[in-house]
């Protein structure tokens, strides 16, 4: 056979080494946690890889159909009733407009652990109930999966992947007990502000000992939510000896949705691959008549509002006073907003029950973002260089546009004193202050200058763990250690022991000495 016909051929079976797919198991979060999850599955599918998502009944925006992933839709439900989260949601807007004093987050924190708590035990009598179908767990071995991917913000494709004794990967940003960090990674208190303190890394004194604090009311917070039901039900199923938490930690491959021109600096492990972004991509033309209400702005370009997808409208009296200052405004405004039309709505802004937020971000005329704060919208008003004006609301919203101000890229109001004229001038500062687009660009610059794209990079991660059944080689074991030997408290003890024998041996030996020979000049003298 010629050389160039050898050459040919092995070209094509490499290739065709390259594109055989794998099994990948699903284990979704609902909401905007979706949104993202959806982005990895659809990836996943486009490299040839078989996905299946498995998901409850009742679940808000899975969907079953889809033509990148296979359905398993269970026979029970999760508990996760729309009507009784939004009553939550307002509750917590309620409480929010009463101030940002420490009562008032007390009360936040107590309704969301409350909240949350109650999600728990609903969670896990779904699993109680998925582990006792004899019939879906013998097909889900059957399938010869090559891997779970879960996010781990509840414990269920965690549980699953352990039962099935399958590789986990996280797409993760927080867990059961915390930010994602905590749970796999040394966190210095001294120079790691905790996720709720809204520090920076350079603390003083006072805010070091803040800090300290705010890790221990947290750490019993989530310890609250999560302790009592996971305990016992990993103790029913995996053994009295396993924590719960150990079997987060034995994750192999953690796809972290940050990187470090959003987090501050901070240790890290091995089997941590930061993905920031990897939603992101480049902007795709708008539909005509949203072009065409773009490019009327003129000069003066767009603002962009919208505040996620668990929060639809705003109070009533709120709502007047933003669509009031949107009314003074030269530019455009598009408002993503399904309440009460405002009867203060100027005629320069457009209320859509949707809209095409990474497009309208990349869109050249849009100035501003103005924003709830969650996750998916921060890292696109990077990607894009928009800068924000931040409107945080619960969960981790505050913490997100904390920093983002603390880098000079955001205005941020509360929503206990946002009113039509603060409002109005913390847009005109954004718009109109270049320092705000300036640091933007250099934020956007820093997080695009990468030696690949973050999407390839979660995908290379995720092919790797299936390759070779796991990564065992970048897990640290250090979660099997107990508290007292992972801190080396019994090192410092033992050492402490053997200093303080030597020392008392010395002192012996010097009142023995002492006692001999003055003690013997003593007697010969009298």
């Amino acid at each position: 056979m010629h050389q160039p016909t050898l050459v040919v051929l092995a070209a094509l079976l490499c290739s065709a080494a390259l594109v055989n797919g794998g099994k990948v198991l699903v284990f979704p979060v609902d909401g905007s946690h979706w949104i993202n999850m959806n982005v990895l599955i659809e990836e996943l599918h486009s490299r040839g890889h078989e996905v299946t998502v498995i998901h409850p009944p009742d679940a808000w925006y899975i969907k079953q159909d889809s033509p990148h992933y296979k359905s398993i839709t269970l026979n029970v439900a999760a508990g996760f009733n729309r009507d009784v989260f939004d009553q939550f949601v307002m509750r917590t807007l309620v409480l929010r407009r009463q101030g940002a004093s420490f009562w008032t987050r007390m009360a936040l924190d107590i309704e969301m652990a409350k909240e949350l708590q109650e999600l728990n035990r609903k969670f896990l009598i779904m699993m109680e109930r998925i582990f006792a179908d004899d019939k879906l767990m013998e097909s889900l071995r059957d399938a010869k999966y090559d891997s779970v991917l879960t996010d781990p913000a509840n414990g269920g494709g965690v549980l699953l992947a352990h039962r099935l004794g399958l590789p986990l990967v996280f797409n993760v940003r927080w867990t059961i007990r915390g930010e994602g960090h905590e749970a796999i990674a040394p966190t210095p208190l001294s120079y790691v502000p905790h996720p709720w303190s809204e520090l920076t890394d350079k603390m003083t004194f006072t805010e070091r000992v803040q800090n300290v604090l705010i890790h221990f009311l947290t750490s019993f917070h989530f310890w609250y939510m999560a302790h009592s039901s996971y305990k016992s039900f990993v103790h029913r199923h995996f053994g009295e000896n396993v924590h719960y938490m150990e079997l987060f930690q034995s994750a192999d491959i953690w796809l972290m949705r940050n990187d470090f021109t959003f987090e501050w600096p901070r240790p890290t492990m091995p089997n941590v691959v930061y993905m920031s972004g990897f939603q992101c991509k480049p902007a795709k033309p708008l539909p005509k008549e949203l072009e065409d209400f773009v490019q009327s702005s003129g000069e003066h370009g767009v603002i962009v509002m919208t505040l996620g997808t668990l929060v639809e409208k705003l109070p009533e009296d709120i709502t007047e006073d933003i669509a009031a200052a949107f009314a003074q405004l030269p530019q455009k405004v598009i408002w993503r907003h399904k309440g009460k039309r405002p009867s203060m709505l100027g005629n320069n802004t457009l209320m859509l029950d949707w809209l095409p937020q990474n497009d309208l971000l990349g869109h050249p005329k849009t100035r501003v973002f103005v924003a709830h704060g969650g996750t998916n919208g921060m890292q696109e008003a990077i990607y894009h260089g928009v800068p924000v004006v931040g409107l945080p609301l619960m969960f981790d919203q505050p913490y997100n546009v904390f920093r983002m101000k603390a880098r000079g890229v955001a205005k941020v109001l509360h929503l206990a004193t946002v009113n039509k004229d603060n409002f109005l001038e913390a847009l005109k500062e954004v718009l109109y202050q270049p320092s705000y687009r300036e640091k933007m660009k250099v934020l956007s610059s820093l997080h695009r200058d990468q030696p690949m794209k973050p999407l390839d990079r979660a995908m290379f991660w995720i092919e790797f763990v299936m390759r070779h059944k796991g990564a065992a080689h970048l897990r640290t074991e250090s979660y099997k250690m107990s508290m007292i030997q992972y801190h080396s408290i019994d090192v410092a003890a033992f050492l402490l022991a053997v200093v303080l024998f030597i020392f008392a041996v010395f002192i012996a030996a010097v009142k023995f000495l002492w006692r001999r020979l003055f003690g013997r000049n003593k007697v010969k003298k009298e």
